[in-house]
């Protein structure tokens, strides 16, 4: 079976975390027994970054084999982001089309966001069967606060001939916006050897891009009310300026290591040195940091009530969640699992089983396989 996945986000050779969770999707479904190429939508002036970053733009090769898998970066443009984003996939579909008639034909065609990456296979016109992964975005946020999102994203999720939703909370919700078939099928990740050393001192960790809605601000107010306690912040994005200065004011800023953007070995490395990790994030569809911390018996911290947090906890245990928005409760959570080494180390091994029953690349990959085998039927 030959797939063609198509993506926004992907690992290029000035950002490789970007969209690393597709690119080994893609790699589960090939080793589970799918023949896939990757058609990368490489827009040239990316949203806020200007005409500065054309020539690391430029230089990203159109044709790349990562891990084996010939990965195409399909060059467009588009216009800023602020009222056109529902129709990025317009301007990517005539060049997206050209590449995907050349490198075929595919039996289906992957794409990973019904905007833009869905919207431009529609419109190429290729008549393939199309299935749609979505991952929180289409559904928490193009559909009500981009101009065009909702009847965008509601025409991709009809046509799919079936929608692959990263949790339970985000099945329904593409079942709301007009989803005719959808699978959950969750991401996965490595498990790593078991005798992964601790810091010496109560480390907390953070993997995640610095905006808002991670609620980093609500770990340092915790961390405040915690003595002794350090917190790894690995990252970065426009709201570090900000944390920094929070830090400040809260005097905690000698125990915050702010490490910025790592590769994704050495981001799993030093995460998994942690006691605990914790992200108390809004809108959180599903969230691959948190079962990569647990996959090395780290347990986790998340908060109540969101899709992602609450699959994984329903999965087997091993994460704990707290009210959102509640520093104070977190700073008594943790305070909880930084002085109770049994609990903790319990909690750390049933995370670790819930991984291994439920989050690895190879169960992933076969259900990802078993998604195009059913599009095909």
């Amino acid at each position: 079976m030959r797939v063609a996945i198509v993506a926004e986000f992907y690992p290029r050779h000035y950002d490789p975390v970007l969209g690393v969770w597709a690119h080994r999707q893609a790699l589960a479904a090939r080793d589970a027994g799918a023949d896939v190429t990757v058609f990368v939508l490489h827009r040239l002036v990316p949203p806020k970054r200007g005409i500065s970053a054309l020539p690391a733009l430029l230089r990203q090769s159109r044709l790349e084999k990562l891990d084996g898998i010939a990965v195409h970066y399909v060059r467009y443009i588009s216009p800023p982001r602020g009222r056109s984003y529902a129709r990025w996939g317009a301007w990517a579909a005539p060049m997206l089309g050209r590449a995907l008639s050349r490198e075929g034909p595919f039996d289906v065609v992957h794409a990973h966001n019904a905007v833009p990456a869905g919207d431009a296979v529609l419109r190429t016109g290729i008549g393939l069967p199309l299935v749609v992964s979505v991952h929180g975005g289409d559904v928490l946020w193009t559909n009500s606060r981009v101009p065009g999102g909702r009847e965008a994203v509601e025409h991709v999720l009809r046509s799919a001939r079936l929608v692959l939703a990263n949790s339970s909370g985000i099945e329904r919700l593409v079942c709301e916006h007009g989803a005719r078939a959808v699978r959950v099928v969750h991401l996965g990740t490595d498990l790593p050897p078991l005798a992964t050393a601790r810091a010496r001192t109560p480390l907390l960790v953070t993997v995640g891009h610095l905006v808002a809605r991670k609620r980093h601000t609500d770990v340092l107010e915790a961390l405040a009310e915690l003595d002794g306690v350090h917190y790894l912040v690995i990252g970065d994005g426009p709201e570090r300026d900000a944390l920094e200065r929070r830090c400040a004011q809260l005097g905690v800023a000698g125990r915050v290591e702010f490490a910025g953007q790592l590769d994704h070995a050495s981001a799993l490395r030093r995460a998994r040195e942690a006691w605990c990790f914790v992200m108390v994030s809004t809108e959180e569809a599903f969230g691959v940091a948190y079962i990569e911390a647990m996959a090395a018996g780290v347990p986790a911290v998340g908060c109540a009530g969101e899709p992602g947090p609450q699959e994984i906890a329903a999965a087997g245990g091993g994460i704990v969640l707290v009210p959102p928005r509640s520093p104070a409760a977190l700073a008594q959570c943790l305070r909880g699992l930084l002085t109770d080494d049994i609990r903790r180390e319990q909690l750390g091994a049933t995370a670790r089983a819930t991984v291994e029953a439920e989050f690895t690349w190879e169960r992933c990959g076969a259900r990802t396989l078993s998604a195009y085998e059913e599009a095909l039927s």
